[in-house]
Parts: structure tokens; sequence; C-alpha cells
């Protein structure tokens, strides 16, 4: 009965979110193909969200798995579309980074609650978020950082992770072993991307002594 009503109420504020601040990082006139991939990206993110809550039966496992399997098929669309077009831009990279985020927190929370792991695998999706807020306090933290193939593929590697922990076939403790490798792989890949800003920050810093 709640489902619909949850999927929908995820997908709306995310697209508010994201509307509300296309102007001021996307410079084109239309919304453009590889944001509309995102969007539909969206749509899935929504519709495994809307299966928090639900009781934990394993064809909503299943549910949960396809879409995320489906989510993740799309995710590099939306940039190979957008390099194509030439309409790439800060937002859309943005707003592909924080869905891929949101899909990992949604996932991290469906396999908690279908038993497939402790509540520890919820941090899967909390790692980003608390890298931010660190970045807020630390300005070294918050500069910028390129991407690369590294956080790419680990991103990919995790939310495999977390889609082949929740399929009702793999069931503890080797859904909790491979949901746990893929928050070890995540849980690197911040670690080297913290070291690359500190890296960065102490440069200026030594030449400046200098």
């Amino acid at each position: 009965m709640w489902y619909p009503l949850k999927a929908a109420g995820l997908f709306s504020i995310v697209m508010f979110v994201a509307l509300w601040h296309v102007r001021e990082s996307h410079p084109f006139s239309n919304f453009g193909r590889a944001n509309q991939v995102t969007t539909g990206r969206t749509v899935l993110v929504g519709l495994v969200a809307g299966l928090i809550g639900e009781p934990p039966l394993p064809r909503l496992a299943t549910m949960a798995a396809a879409l995320g399997l489906s989510a993740t098929l799309l995710d590099g669309v939306d940039g190979w579309l957008a390099r194509r077009a030439g309409t790439a831009s800060r937002f859309g990279a943005r707003f592909d980074v924080e869905i891929d985020t949101l899909l990992m927190l949604t996932l991290a929370i469906v396999a908690w609650r279908h038993a497939k792991a402790g509540p520890w695998v919820v941090l899967t999706g909390l790692l980003r978020y608390l890298f931010l807020w660190a970045g807020s306090i630390w300005a070294w933290i918050g500069a910028p950082l390129a991407p690369t193939v590294r956080g790419r593929v680990i991103c990919v590697v995790q939310i495999g992770a977390l889609i082949l922990a929740i399929v009702p076939a793999i069931t503890p403790p080797a859904s909790a072993v491979v949901a746990a490798l893929g928050l070890a792989a995540l849980a690197y890949s911040f670690l080297v991307d913290t070291r690359r800003l500190w890296n960065a920050a102490e440069l200026p810093a030594a030449g400046e002594d200098r």
C-alpha cells in the first residue's frame, strides 16, 4: 500500500534538489539526454528505496537486486552520452555521483533489513556523506578531487557486492562476507583519496616554507 508513495516520495525529493541546483552548474539550454538517463536511474533507485520497510520476502529481495542491477548497467551511459553530445557539466557529474551514493545506501539498508548482513553494512552508503561532512570541517579534505578509474571501478564493484548479497540464493554468512569485502574496497578507495588530498595540501605548504 505504502510502497508506491515511498518510491515516488524519494524520487520527488531527489529531483527537487537536483533541479534546484541545475542552473548553478549546467550551462546548457536543455536538460540533455545524459541527465534524462540519470533521471531514469533515479526512478530505479526510488523503487529500491520504496522496498525499505516492506516485509523481508525473497521476491522483494530479488526485486531490489534486479532494480539495483538495472541502475548499475545504466551507469556510464549518461557520461558517454554527455561526452558524445558535448554537454558534460559539473551538474551532470554531481547528479550521477549522488545517485550512485543513494543507490549504495538503499541497497545497504535493504541488505541489512533482509538479514543479509549486520547494521554495519549501512556504513557502505554513509562513507561518502561522512567524507563530505569531514570536508566541511577540514578545508583540505573538501578540496577538488579529480575522478579516477580506480574510484569508478570500486564504486561499481561495491554496488555489485551489495546486489549479490541481496540475492536470495546467497545466504549468511556468505552474503555478509561479500558485503564486507565490498565495504573494505570502498573504504580503501576513500583512504587513497584522503591521502591524495593530504599530499596536495602538503605541497603548497612545503613551498611556502622555502
